[in-house]
């Protein structure tokens, strides 16, 4: 089929193999271009592996380190009349590299959240890398279930105290209007720290441990994005801040729980970038538009692929780990310099549908959204016919 990008509001709902395996193919290449990782881990587990951070972990893992990983996602196969899932595309990308390169690799296909895939996960492991040195925590889902009640939890992105209204841009319309957001109650809360804290977090080390599959000096960690005072009304300090913050305590407790292994467990801040789950929160799409335009113009813009190897050579594995006042890995200091943020809210505060172009890099933004689906790459031939089904090789029934 041809296949064309279907966009609806803030989501693309088909993707392009093609151009999903050239992309994963750009994050190869940059990745082998800025050298061997020095003190690398040898056997990695990516939770959450097929998109954003999580896939560039485990790009920069594989490539950079030559480490063994095993990835976790929950992605959707294409067929003959239908499109697979922009992660499905990309984790056969990562796979056929991995094959070629004689990187070893393995894939699981499920629910991260229940009891069956870490089982399944922990089985894996002690059947062919003993141990994993590495735990990579990338998971971003609206809902999750309670693997022990079977109580299904749903997020909310909300503001917590009074509700917001804010400028935003409205993609779909691709103008600059007003949104409120009303203001979360104690549930939205409480739901939305059971799906995005750091609670599944935990249990993924607790059973890891309990299998004795963790390696003596592992590390593990999760990403977090913090922001700074514009974002905070609906990020930092909204539902899903109150979420993030769990992670903290995520890692307290699986520092206490593995310290007869010396098990390092942090959060890692990382900049924000163009994802599927950022492009679903309000005022992040004209955020990002402008947070773009200043740091091109700095040239000190970083996507996904370039903050997780810096995050790896420099922080995770480097001689000399940056940390912010919270505690945590500081990958995103370039995006939260003060000089930055002053020139991103005057880019806000300026900004009307008539000078979205001129003032913020919308254009880049779009591109980078179409790119997470695979259109928009260069090279790739949109008008030509592409089988949708592509399988996973090394896949873990």
């Amino acid at each position: 089929m041809v296949i064309k990008p279907k966009i609806r509001g803030f989501i693309c709902t088909n993707a392009h193999p093609t151009g999903c395996s050239e992309h994963v193919q750009e994050q190869i290449n940059y990745v082998k271009q800025q050298g061997a990782l020095k003190n690398a881990p040898k056997n990695v587990l990516v939770i959450g592996a097929s998109t954003g951070y999580g896939l560039a972990s485990r790009i920069t893992a594989a490539f950079g380190g030559g480490a063994k990983t095993l990835g976790i996602f929950f992605e959707k196969e294409g067929t003959e009349r239908k499109t697979g899932s922009a992660g499905w595309y990309n984790t056969a990308a990562f796979q056929e590299a991995a094959d070629e390169a004689g990187l070893w690799s393995k894939n699981i296909n499920g629910d991260a959240f229940s009891n069956e895939i870490k089982q399944k996960a922990i089985d894996t492991i002690k059947a062919d890398l003993g141990k994993v040195d590495c735990i990579i925590y990338s998971l971003a889902s609206p809902r999750r279930t309670d693997p022990n009640t079977g109580e299904v939890f749903s997020s909310t992105l909300k503001p917590i105290g009074n509700a917001v209204t804010t400028k935003n841009l409205n993609t779909s319309k691709r103008e600059i209007d007003e949104i409120t957001v009303e203001a979360a109650n104690q549930d939205d809360i409480d739901n939305t720290i059971k799906v995005m804290g750091g609670e599944d977090w935990e249990m993924w080390i607790e059973a890891l441990k309990a299998a004795d599959v963790l390696a003596d000096n592992f590390k593990t960690t999760a990403y977090t994005y913090i922001g700074k005072e514009l974002t905070w009304p609906i990020y930092g300090h909204a539902t899903i801040g109150k979420a993030k913050e769990d992670l903290d305590r995520a890692t307290a407790a699986i520092k206490e729980s593995t310290k007869d292994l010396n098990g390092e467990a942090y959060v890692s801040s990382l900049n924000a970038v163009v994802t599927q789950a950022s492009s679903a929160i309000p005022i992040m799409p004209l955020y990002i538009s402008a947070l773009f335009k200043v740091m091109k113009a700095d040239g000190t813009y970083e996507g996904t692929i370039e903050q997780i190897q810096a995050l790896f050579s420099e922080n995770l594995y480097g001689d000399n780990p940056r940390f912010d006042d919270g505690g945590h890995l500081f990958q995103n200091y370039k995006e939260l310099e003060d000089d930055v943020q002053a020139r991103i809210q005057a880019v806000w505060d300026k900004v009307d549908t008539s000078s979205i172009d001129e003032l913020t890099d919308y254009v880049g933004y779009h591109s980078e959204f179409l790119r997470l689906f695979g259109f928009g790459i260069e090279g790739v031939d949109y008008e030509q016919d592409v089988d949708s089904v592509k399988p996973i090789t090394n896949m873990i029934d």
